[in-house]
């Protein structure tokens, strides 16, 4: 009977088939180590604690300047006092956060969730929010939002139909840049809707009025067109609150022609 020689495989085709753990992440475990130093003293400037998880964390008065928190979760966070100064906050949840009197001074803000926060008294750079998403948060001076922030704000409220936030906006907008047509426009609009037929005639054709002298014809008739509209007995529906339902449609088509201006125009960057 013929035999066979056994095959042994050699030690190299064999380091091909055995699974080989994978190379330590000194990244993750330095990530590790600053984590546990955060929470531990509350005191880890410059950290590196991308992605980390702290959801409702106490960092009361924590120091974190110039930490690098891009994509953290910080959501309901508890960090009034902070010092932030300087981190990286880009795409970092702080939706519902407390950042009473934290200082964000030099801190990236691009495409953060700062929804629902809470920024009484916070520190931050003139125009810092414009790329971030603050919609509902409280506690923000009209002076650390710019024009544009402000105005498109209002934009924004009004297609919701939050109206009286809206035409806070619009108002602070044109406080800012009282010759900017666009924001009497919208705000004219936003009156309408609230049944604030004078105040809104008077906006609306102060609006066409900028537009003629900017040589924006078109938008001026079309602004004097609707302010007409605001005259009619007709234009009130039974129980006079607001507009007749023609008008509304007619008020939001506007408003809607507005938008687009806005986001072409005065935003300098999309998020």
């Amino acid at each position: 009977m013929a035999r066979f020689a056994r095959w042994t495989a050699p030690a190299a085709a064999l380091a091909l088939l055995v699974p080989v753990a994978p190379p330590a992440a000194p990244l993750w475990a330095a990530n590790l180590e600053a984590l546990q130093a955060l929470l531990a003293n509350h005191h880890c400037p410059r950290c590196r604690l991308q992605d980390a998880d702290l959801v409702h964390a106490d960092l009361r008065d924590a120091q974190l300047q110039g930490a690098q928190l891009q994509r953290a979760n910080l959501s309901q966070a508890r960090l009034d006092g902070a010092v932030l100064a300087g981190a990286n906050l880009s795409f970092t949840s702080l939706q519902g956060a407390s950042l009473r009197g934290a200082d964000l001074r030099g801190a990236r803000l691009e495409g953060t969730d700062l929804r629902q926060s809470d920024l009484s008294g916070a520190l931050l750079d003139a125009g810092a929010l414009s790329r971030s998403h603050w919609q509902q948060a409280v506690g923000i001076a009209p002076d650390q939002l710019s024009y544009v922030d402000l105005h498109n704000a209002g934009v924004e409220a009004a297609l919701a139909g939050r109206q009286t936030e809206a035409e806070r906006f619009f108002g602070e907008a044109i406080r800012r840049q009282p010759e900017a047509a666009i924001s009497w426009a919208a705000r004219g609009i936003s009156r309408s809707q609230q049944g604030k037929s004078e105040q809104a005639s008077s906006d609306l054709s102060y609006a066409a009025t900028l537009y003629e002298r900017g040589g924006d014809g078109d938008q001026a008739k079309q602004l004097r067109q609707f302010t007409a509209t605001l005259d009619q007995p007709t234009a009130k529906p039974p129980g006079g609150n607001g507009m007749g339902s023609q008008l509304l449609h007619g008020a939001m088509g506007l408003m809607e022609s507005l938008a687009p201006l806005a986001i072409k125009y005065l935003v300098p960057l999309a998020l």
